[in-house]
């Protein structure tokens, strides 16, 4: 009897081939460690051979890995090519978009429900996280698409807007601000600590939080003030002369190499969300 080689299994071989650890292949097929694990043994259960020599969580391939490893590739070439060929509203593997909290719920809402409505077969793997976090995913080739920040002279920028402070006026008259920022990295908590600091300002920092709903709960709750854009809060940002000037900020929407249809389509549907939300270029 023949036997089958299932392509899912075939694309985890190569992904942890190419990674040299489970924990690694992981991130890029989308599959727990665990399940990874388990597609191996039951590939190596289908050949009757081993396929990978095990050092602790480090992989390499055995000959028997090796051999297959050229085929895998070439077999997972020709099964997405004829995909591509022959089913055109099929999509190989997820359509991977990472982006910053502030245009997660406008993306994860509007962007994305859209881009499935459109293409209902296409599967969607959304990651939100900071700009650098997500550029430095893109350059490994784990996502397709981000949306971030970038300083105002990006050459790759979508869209400018200022930064402005906001929360409680009242706590601006204290003898030292009281500020809620995020964890660094952050463009903003940089932007704002430059600037008091230029002004000679005395500051401290009262809120400090990963997530962008905490610190908008901790502004509402007037427990410090904070430099945001306008995608913060619907109210209006605080305007003394005792708070100093802010630089303005950029949105930039970047896509990897490889850009399939599925691709180029939720590209074209972010860039007129992320254009529209703020002032475009």
């Amino acid at each position: 009897m023949a036997v089958n080689l299932p392509t899912n299994i075939l694309r985890s071989f190569v992904a942890i081939a190419d990674a040299g650890s489970m924990l690694q292949a992981a991130d890029h097929v989308f599959v727990t460690q665990s399940a990874l694990s388990l597609q191996i043994r039951k590939l190596e259960d289908l050949l009757q051979q081993s396929l990978f020599h095990r050092d602790g969580r480090r992989l390499s391939l055995t000959s028997s890995g090796e051999l297959l490893l050229d085929y895998a590739r070439r077999v997972l070439a020709l099964h997405d090519e004829a995909v591509t060929a022959i089913g055109s509203r099929q999509f190989v593997g997820p359509v991977r978009i990472g982006m910053v909290q502030d245009f997660a719920e406008a993306l994860l809402s509007g962007v994305l429900a859209r881009f499935s409505e459109l293409h209902a077969d296409a599967q969607i793997y959304a990651r939100v996280a900071g700009t650098a976090e997500l550029l430095g995913m893109l350059e490994r080739d784990q996502l397709d698409i981000v949306v971030g920040y970038a300083a105002a002279d990006a050459a790759d920028a979508v869209s400018l807007a200022p930064m402005a402070w906001y929360g409680d006026e009242a706590l601006v008259h204290r003898d030292v601000l009281p500020i809620a920022v995020l964890e660094p990295p952050c463009r903003f908590r940089e932007a704002a600590i430059s600037a008091l600091d230029a002004a000679g300002r005395p500051w401290r920092i009262a809120i400090e939080t990963p997530n962008l709903s905490s610190l908008r709960a901790a502004v509402d709750g007037g427990l410090g003030i904070t430099c945001r854009t306008s995608l913060f809060s619907s109210d209006p940002p605080l305007r003394t002369p005792s708070l100093p000037g802010l630089p303005a900020v950029t949105s930039i929407l970047r896509s990897g190499d490889g850009r399939d249809r599925a691709v180029q389509g939720l590209l074209a549907l972010a860039h007129e969300v992320v254009a529209g939300t703020e002032a475009a270029l």
